[in-house]
């Protein structure tokens, strides 16, 4: 799925609220596209943020693509898991 860079949100165990506010940083700093990125259970809460941007926020804001798809690792003890993740990209016009 790429590497991450400035412009990219990993959404992770934080608060709904810290994501958002750091996807408005982004925006207010003159950033036209912001990626919000989850794996396994934060995928809901990536979807969480991106609606509240849009719904409270950010009313203008453009759901550019979400792209999905499955990470392979391989665990301490050897065996492979399979992670399902998300990127929503959010442009505002």
């Amino acid at each position: 799925m790429g590497a991450t860079s400035r412009e990219t949100v990993i959404i992770g165990l934080k608060p709904v609220m810290n994501y958002v506010v750091a996807c408005m940083t982004l925006f207010n700093s003159g950033t036209e596209q912001v990626k919000a990125r989850a794996r396994g259970r934060n995928i809901s809460k990536a979807v969480e943020v991106v609606e509240m941007l849009r719904r409270v926020f950010l009313t203008d804001l453009v759901i550019a693509d979400i792209k999905i798809g499955t990470e392979h690792h391989i665990k301490p003890d050897g065996t492979e898991a399979s992670v399902s993740v998300i990127e929503l990209f959010l442009r505002n016009p």
